[in-house]
């Protein structure tokens, strides 16, 4: 049993095939233990027998199957060396496998046990039912040079990337491919490529593998430790390297998105966004352990918390509003109904022109809430991920990195950055990048056509951006980037599963004007990739630093690289 990075778990998501009548038809209750599947494992891995596309391996039969036994899937070498030595999926050994499974498999990339006694009995029980012939697995197709246009091969520091929307493919043209990578240890000695004139090292080492990092006003780097359920603080003398690392809070369900508030140079709470509530610590400049216990202000964001479960947080420009992203339940809300269970325009007029309903209830979202947690109200719908979220500083603008949909083919849709607009529609699930209608939904919202809204910044299709920046040096900082990357924006693209031939595995530097995207955007970091299937780093997070250098998390390596000028 295996996944990705505990990106894959919340950035490209679907519901098994095999539920789906039963979902469409909300004709019988779920078992316990498919409820605990939907919620904790149906973003990667599929349970019925035939070979779909999915981040993780299918686990259909998998009680009393051999540990990493699945044909064609890029088991870490963990896994691997686990089936080697015998290791069978018996009850006893999901139970402590699923309990710790980095104590049970030591360098498994399983992201996030179930830390429930009952839940975990459930699940098996449930998984134990799944029994028959599994599919065999067919020899990959041979991808030619056009089909590895824009593959990590193409990358390069310094190349620059222009998408449009007049150049997308149509739905199909190539089959949707299950192509998770095989993380391995990084070669020694091996760094990032970086620009000329750029230079690259090491700024801490954490092997709990850190998500997302944010600045504090004293230059302290918090980081969520998002499987441990944590969030720690990097604190540096120099700034070429961290000197300490201390828990600031922990306890947390899955905590991913941060911020300060107010956002001044002497904020009063630390905000952090679990998996389905908001909380917020007391926090002083400085401190490097909560000096209280945390405040739920949201306790519910949503009646399902399956699928994408990363919540990004921003404060608007006047910090009287709290912005919150929920990633969508499912890939393409293929199962919920062509209509909501009640009228339309009552519908809209309570969760946004486009909201989805049934476990898309407020899923694929933008919500704003007041700084108590309270007036809690839809922003923006149609973002079926929005992972990485900012406040665009001088415009007061929203900005969204989106992960779109998967299964339509290796270069469909691409992933975007986008200003967002309170109101606004961005397409899913019935349509994507403006008015193209996903073929899968076709004929059920065609009052949708013509107000959905086309995205600044096409990111090649499944990169898989996730946090992002604004490149701003502090005032007097002595690694400061030279003047012409002052208000760009770094986005960090964690890579594809879902294309033949992987892309990502980089970070990006998208162009900005006036503070408007251009469309265009430039790699800036990458390097690590090893081949087709193998790679040794994944971006997930960057930050700019007290000094002026870029700080790049890299939640595969548990490494936060620092990016600064040759001196």
């Amino acid at each position: 049993m295996q996944a990705k990075t505990l990106t894959l778990h919340v950035a490209h998501a679907a519901l098994l095939a095999s539920l789906a009548a039963m979902s469409a038809a909300h004709a019988a209750p779920q078992t316990a233990g498919q409820t605990t599947f939907q919620n904790n494992c149906a973003s990667c891995h599929s349970v019925d027998n035939k070979l779909s596309s999915r981040a993780g391996p299918g686990l259909f039969a998998v009680v009393g199957r051999k540990a990493a036994a699945v044909p064609g899937y890029n088991y870490s070498a963990a896994l691997n060396k686990a089936g080697a030595a015998g290791k069978t999926w018996t009850r006893p050994e999901l139970d402590a496998f699923l309990a710790d499974p980095a104590k049970n498999v030591p360098g498994t990339t399983m992201p996030v046990g179930i830390s429930d006694k009952k839940a975990r009995a459930a699940l098996i029980d449930y998984l134990a039912t799944l029994q028959g012939p599994a599919a065999v697995a067919s020899a990959p197709a041979t991808k030619t040079a056009a089909d590895r246009r824009g593959s990590w091969d193409d990358n390069q520091p310094g190349r620059i990337w222009h998408i449009k929307a007049s150049d997308l493919p149509p739905p199909f043209a190539t089959s949707s491919a299950g192509n998770g990578p095989r993380v391995e240890a990084r070669p020694n000695g091996s760094m990032p490529t970086v620009p000329k004139g750029f230079t690259v090292s090491v700024f801490a080492q954490d092997a709990d593998k850190p998500r997302l990092p944010l600045r504090a006003p004293n230059g302290d780097i918090f980081l969520a430790a998002t499987a441990k359920g944590e969030i720690k603080v990097l604190r540096s003398k120099n700034g070429q390297a961290a000197d300490s690392v201390e828990t600031f809070a922990g306890g947390l369900n899955r905590p991913y998105g941060m911020a300060f508030w107010p956002s001044n140079d002497n904020p009063q709470y630390l905000y952090v966004a679990n998996v389905n509530s908001v909380v917020r610590i007391p926090y002083r400049n400085g401190d490097v352990r909560a000096r209280g216990e945390p405040e739920v202000i949201v306790p519910t964001l949503s009646d399902t918390s399956g699928g994408h479960t990363t919540r990004t947080l921003a404060f608007s420009a006047d910090d009287k509003t709290m912005l919150l992203s929920i990633g969508s339940a499912t890939n393409v809300a293929t199962e919920i109904g062509a209509r909501p269970p009640e009228p339309l325009a009552q519908w809209e007029a309570k969760h946004g022109v486009g909201g989805a309903w049934g476990v898309e209830t407020d899923r694929a979202t933008v919500m704003a809430f007041d700084v108590d947690g309270k007036n809690r109200r839809t922003y923006a719908t149609g973002l079926r991920n929005c992972v990485g979220m900012l406040v665009y500083p001088g415009t007061g603008d929203l900005m969204c990195n989106v992960n779109e949909r998967d299964a339509l083919g290796d270069n469909l849709p691409p992933d975007y950055l986008t200003r967002v607009k309170q109101g606004g529609f961005y397409g899913w699930p019935w349509y994507y990048i403006g008015d193209n209608e996903d073929p899968r939904l076709k004929g059920q919202r065609p009052d949708l056509k013509g107000k959905t809204i086309v995205p600044d910044v096409l990111i090649q299709s499944h990169s898989a951006p996730l946090g992002m920046a604004v490149y701003q040096a502090p005032k007097g900082a002595a690694n400061a980037f030279p003047k012409e990357y002052e208000g760009d924006v770094f986005v960090a693209l964690h890579g594809s599963w879902n294309r033949g031939v992987r892309t990502g595995y980089k970070v990006v530097r998208v162009f900005m004007k006036n503070g408007v995207p251009t469309g265009q955007y430039q790699d800036f970091m990458s390097g690590m990739v090893l081949s087709d299937r193998d790679v040794w780093g994944r971006p997930s997070g960057v930050a700019v630093a007290q000094d002026g250098a870029l700080l790049v998390v890299d939640d595969a390596g548990g490494v936060v690289w620092r990016v600064a000028p040759q001196r």
